[in-house]
């Protein structure tokens, strides 16, 4: 196929569901007045109750007049007021589909919150009005929550997420039991911070997570691996994947959902982006006992955005994951496409350690 202009050859291994796309922007209705869903995004992925979930992130915007943009935001005492600005006001810079620039300050065209889903055969979502949505709170959300990763434990559910807002992009975590009462403790990691999987259980007696610090200035977008005594406090860090130049991953790498214990270590299905913001999934494989330690990671993606709603969309070529579920060999990812579709794609987990090793 061709990739940037030039001819490659592809090593997709995804066998995509034939139902795809499972769920689109128009599956579910606006959670806010007077808005329309722009985005519908990666979500986390959890088995409950018998049922496969999904935390979707659901973006929305106020309906778009020609000549005006207008976008939500949270004012000073939670609530959401919306901002406009005529499309031809010298001060505003609309380069990007994702952030508009006025004077200075950036904002998002969207509003992001979480909506939670449940199918009893995996394909088949619908919305459960028991399970409202999860809305930000409080001034370091002010811009909305974003791209949940869910860390299935003996003691409830673990949620790590992405917090906005003027001043930071941080890691906010929360805990719940029963999906409908949450516990929140705020931002984990400080900025610039995201791209936050927890390990699902404890390595000698220590919690493990990985991150994505950015650092533009000296560094970039790498994964990097920290260790808790209590999922609250955060050190021992390490980076444990770098970009690579020329490659599928060369401007941005990131963790998705919590990776998984195999025999031959852990595995961590993670994304990667290049010059032309196309994003891929790839593998890393860690050791079981020190995952600091990279045994090995994907020459070439495991998936790539090759079907027609993963290339075109809100944001094109992209295909995104930040959850599975997992069934002895069979790994089932479900992912974001085009930031306008969700869809689910099954992996072999051998298949995938043996482009590894």
């Amino acid at each position: 196929m061709i990739v940037n202009g030039k001819e490659e050859l592809v090593m997709d291994i995804a066998r995509r569901f034939e139902a795809n796309p499972l769920l689109s922007t128009g599956s579910l209705s606006p959670a806010i007045e007077g808005m329309e869903i722009a985005c519908i995004l990666n979500p986390g992925v959890f088995r409950f109750d018998g049922k496969t979930w999904l935390v979707l992130r659901v973006a929305e915007r106020p309906v778009q007049k020609e000549d005006t943009v207008s976008f939500p935001v949270y004012d000073e005492n939670g609530r959401i007021k919306v901002m406009s600005f005529s499309k031809d006001n010298p001060d505003l810079d609309m380069s990007d589909p994702r952030v508009i620039s006025y004077k200075g300050q950036n904002y998002l065209t969207t509003l992001s919150y979480f909506r939670l889903v449940s199918s009893t055969d995996g394909v088949h979502f619908s919305e459960d009005p028991a399970f409202p949505p999860v809305f930000g709170q409080g001034p370091l959300e002010s811009f909305g929550i974003e791209d949940c990763r869910v860390a299935a434990m003996p003691d409830g559910y673990w949620l790590t997420f992405t917090e906005v807002s003027p001043v930071a992009v941080g890691v906010g975590l929360m805990h719940t039991s029963d999906w409908k009462r949450f516990d929140r403790y705020g931002m984990i990691f400080p900025p610039h911070n995201k791209d936050c999987a927890l390990f699902e259980e404890r390595i000698n007696g220590k919690y493990y997570a990985f991150h994505r610090p950015s650092s533009p200035e000296l560094g970039g977008n790498y994964i990097w691996l920290a260790e808790s005594p209590d999922r609250f406090h955060w050190g021992g860090h390490k980076c444990v994947a770098t970009t690579r130049p020329g490659r599928w991953d060369s401007v941005r790498v990131g963790a998705g959902a919590p990776p998984v214990r195999t025999d031959a270590g852990w595995l961590e299905i993670y994304h990667g982006a290049d010059e032309t913001n196309r994003y891929c999934l790839g593998a890393l494989l860690l050791d079981p006992d020190d995952p600091s330690e990279v045994i090995a990671r994907s020459e070439e993606p495991v998936m790539e955005p090759t079907a027609p709603y993963e290339q075109e969309g809100f944001f094109g070529n992209v295909v995104f994951s930040s959850g599975q579920v997992v069934d002895g060999d069979e790994l089932t990812i479900y992912y974001g496409a085009s930031d306008q579709v969700i869809c689910g794609a099954g992996f072999s987990i051998r298949e995938i350690l043996d482009t590894l090793l």
